[in-house]
């Protein structure tokens, strides 16, 4: 049985502390996040009793500590380590807090921190698995995981590599007039077809570019939001998956097929409703995949459909409307944020970039924690305008 979101609020998106490289820790990028929603909701840190954190990077620590870095003093308070998928989840389960009354206020952080040692020692403690099966074999990270997902699916639906391209430039023509975008130059499909290779098929603008940075919003209840003045959207539907179709033997799918029918259900629309769509982008044959999972096309119709669509802002599909990490960068675990802040300025009017015209119902889904073979971790939600 599907329960729904009823009178739940997502409001004050904030993209904060984007750069390369920074000496500061990812608290840091945490707290400048969690300060810039107290500014632009007005609330008092005493109001904000409910905390979910997503990071890599703050380790040793986790949610719990950070708390007594930030001096908040949450009720509710949920560490969500599930990389790409960590905006919906967040999202889902502080609605779900509000709903129950477990708290008034969520504030869902993530961020991370960037230096020439911080990527590195991720990589080396990112999992048992990966250390025991994948690094012995040569590969440091997870380009060699995500080649053996893209080849088997170029081999299985006739995909090029231009097909996974026109994702990739269509993002960046959209990240053009997004001031924290750190990748913004035009980049044509020529561009990327010459791009040097890093794991065959990946070429280096599959790839997304490691960086500092953090991302944030806050959850409550829609009067809560209406008596705030604040800017919001209501959440119309959400579902979580872990560990999908363990039995393929190389992933082509993820948990989305198993739940999409129910999120439909909850939001009361389908795909042919959305305005846009919010996929994570940590390379483009993970967008196809859930162009096809979330219902947009069958399973190995994503090709034809990237070549029959105009995946830009001002397009027939808006995808990524800000670039997506693959032209905003990848601050670790706020890069499982990216989509869904993108999907709420675009629904409260307060795009960072070019806005989609006339928005009223979004699309946003994750995908995190590569391990060895696949991602793990999968979750979508509909969003829906909700005023002020």
């Amino acid at each position: 049985m599907s329960t729904g979101y009823d009178g739940v609020a997502v409001a004050v998106p904030v993209s904060w502390g984007y750069t390369k490289r920074s000496h500061h820790g990812a608290a840091y990028f945490l707290a400048g996040a969690l300060r810039e929603l107290l500014a632009r909701s007005g609330l008092d840190k005493a109001a904000v009793d409910g905390l979910a954190v997503s990071s890599f990077t703050l380790a040793p620590d986790t949610a719990v500590g950070f708390t007594q870095y930030a001096g908040v003093s949450p009720r509710w308070l949920e560490h969500i380590p599930t990389g790409g998928a960590c905006g919906v989840v967040a999202l889902r389960r502080a609605a779900r807090a509000v709903q129950c009354g477990d708290a008034d206020v969520v504030a869902c952080l993530a961020g991370d921190t960037a230096n020439f040692g911080s990527f590195r020692g991720l990589m080396q403690n990112f999992s048992s698995m990966s250390r025991d099966f994948v690094y012995p074999h040569g590969a440091g990270g997870p380009n060699a995981s995500f080649a053996l997902i893209a080849e088997h699916y170029m081999r299985a639906y006739g995909a090029g590599r231009e097909d996974f391209g026109r994702i990739a430039v269509s993002q960046r023509a959209n990240a053009g007039p997004v001031p924290h975008a750190l990748l913004r130059r035009p980049m044509s499909l020529d561009d990327y077809l010459a791009a040097r290779p890093v794991a065959e098929p990946i070429h280096l603008l599959d790839c997304v570019m490691p960086c500092a940075g953090a991302e944030a919003f806050l959850v409550m209840s829609t009067e809560r939001a209406r008596a705030l003045g604040l800017p919001h959207a209501r959440v119309l539907g959400a579902i979580e998956r872990h560990n999908a179709f363990p039995d393929d033997p190389v992933q082509y799918r993820g948990g989305w097929l198993y739940d999409r029918d129910a999120l439909y259900d909850q939001a009361g629309i389908g795909p042919a409703d959305m305005d846009f769509l919010q996929t994570y982008d940590d390379y483009p044959v993970i967008s196809m995949m859930q162009i096809e999972d979330l219902g947009f096309c069958a399973k190995g119709e994503g090709p034809a459909f990237v070549r029959a669509h105009d995946l830009t802002v001002g397009g027939d599909f808006p995808h990524n409307t800000c670039g997506g990490q693959l032209s905003v960068g990848q601050a670790g675990a706020a890069g499982g944020y990216i989509g869904l802040v993108e999907a709420l300025r675009q629904l409260t009017g307060q795009a960072a970039g070019t806005p989609v015209e006339a928005a009223r119902h979004g699309l946003v889904s994750g995908f995190g924690m590569i391990n060895y073979d696949r991602g793990l971790c999968t979750a979508a939600a509909v969003l829906g305008e909700g005023g002020s």
